[in-house]
């Protein structure tokens, strides 16, 4: 069954830790993926786009004006995109004009309302079972990390700015495919990256912490020049690397023009889009913007008012940025969330204009990497209730991504029972792909 234990950033300690244990597992030899990526994948990354709490189809990318003002509000003048006969949220004007580089899926399904299995359910391609499998990033991380050439600092897989929580990210695979969950803002004057910049600690400060480790280490000698130690000499230079050298650079958002942090939004999502962007561009196969604030129960178009223009400077500036750099041709942008919200605004009290949990059918978005842009694939009926073409169920999404990242989705995933699991599989073995966009 799925773990419903919320997980919570880790210390500063705990990511020394995990350091330390990547590290002496390439050191020492951990088990190793068992095939490796297709050299003809056409994506080299994926920056997730994770809406937390699941954002409502019917005000982004699947509107439904004629459907009255019992299910769309105070929102119902979609606007035309720069793709003839797309249509978004009249509040994504933005993304408006750069649907030719996304494909719009409006028929996503699963039929889960609670939080933790949706959750679990989207992000690795299952229902529950007797095993927790890892979700997409980690896969990510076992196939295109540190076994097969990955030789970055930073870890394969990395969540801006707190874990998503839900269940265990990594699943069966381990601690060592669990995400470095950045903490902190990358908002903010100094952003606070647990294990690289600690909070009111200064650098001067860190430097005088390690030579008194060094001065208590000193009677231990002949134990760190033996090979564990050497070993373990080796995972200290690499952690503080990541302190003091290139990998906290790659953190520092202070070292982009004014103009380009503007473009993005001078808040914590927009910042995380840049950030995302550096990332990428520096060869972190995996990134996730833990994007909260979607779970609207209660005032659902005042929080729309507020978070959806944030969400269209910050993708739009995202997908023009990759695009410019030619970076959108082998990076993944997934956008989605668990599920949807229901079609049927609740107007009723407590919720006082609120939208609940609907699995039944929601809305993704995807690009670059492969995905062809311009595209909407499947639809729902008339009021956004239920899938009216083309269901899309999280396992064909995952496996057309894996795909596109050259991860064969029929191929086998290591696992501790030692049983025949395959990365991805549909319902008669064989991979359900979005073959129309891809």
């Amino acid at each position: 069954m799925v773990s419903p234990q919320a997980q919570h950033p880790i210390t500063r300690r705990e990511m020394l830790v995990r350091g330390l244990l990547s590290a002496a597992a390439l050191t020492f030899g951990f088990p190793r993926a068992l095939a490796a990526p297709s050299p003809k994948a056409k994506a080299k990354a994926v920056i997730q786009i994770w809406m937390w709490g699941g954002p409502c189809h019917l005000d982004t990318f699947d509107p439904k004006p004629d459907a009255g003002y019992d299910y769309c509000g105070p929102l119902r003048a979609p606007i035309p995109t720069n793709v003839d006969g797309i249509r978004i949220g009249e509040l994504l004007p933005l993304l408006a004009k750069q649907a030719d580089k996304y494909s719009i899926i409006r028929s996503m399904t699963h039929g889960n309302n609670g939080h933790e299995t949706a959750s679990y359910i989207t992000q690795t391609g299952r229902a529950p079972d007797r095993l927790v499998y890892p979700c997409a990033g980690a896969v990510v991380s076992l196939f295109k990390g540190y076994e097969h050439g990955y030789s970055g600092l930073v870890p394969p897989y990395v969540v801006l700015t707190e874990p998503q929580g839900r269940f265990s990210e990594a699943g069966f695979l381990g601690l060592r495919y669990k995400p470095f969950a950045t903490g902190g803002d990358p908002n903010a004057a100094r952003f606070s990256v647990e294990g690289l910049v600690a909070e009111g600690v200064t650098d001067e400060r860190q430097r005088a912490r390690r030579q008194l480790l060094h001065g208590w280490t000193r009677s231990a000698a002949p134990c760190r020049n033996s090979p564990p130690g050497l070993g373990l000499d080796a995972c200290e230079e690499k952690a503080y690397e990541m302190m003091f050298g290139d990998a906290r650079k790659l953190f520092d958002l202070s070292t982009e023009k004014d103009d380009v942090r503007q473009a993005y939004g001078r808040n914590t999502f927009g910042q995380s889009c840049l950030l995302a962007r550096r990332l990428v561009e520096h060869g972190v196969p995996y990134v996730t913007i833990n994007y909260k604030g979607w779970d609207t129960h209660k005032q659902h178009f005042e929080i729309m008012r507020r978070k959806l223009p944030e969400m269209d400077q910050g993708m739009s500036a995202l997908l023009s940025e990759l695009a410019q750099r030619g970076l959108l041709d082998s990076t993944i942008v997934w956008w989605g969330g668990e599920f949807g919200r229901t079609p049927k605004v609740q107007w009723e009290a407590p919720w006082n204009g609120g939208r609940g949990h609907h699995g039944a059918c929601f809305a993704a978005l995807v690009a670059g990497g492969g995905f062809k842009g311009g595209h909407v694939v499947g639809a729902s009926d008339k009021l956004g209730m239920e899938v009216a073409e083309r269901p899309v169920h999280p396992s064909a999404l995952l496996s057309s991504m894996y795909t596109l990242l050259g991860i064969d989705p029929a191929g086998e995933l290591p696992n501790p029972r030692g049983l025949p699991v395959k990365v991805m599989a549909g319902t008669d073995g064989a991979p359900d792909l979005l073959r129309e966009i891809m």
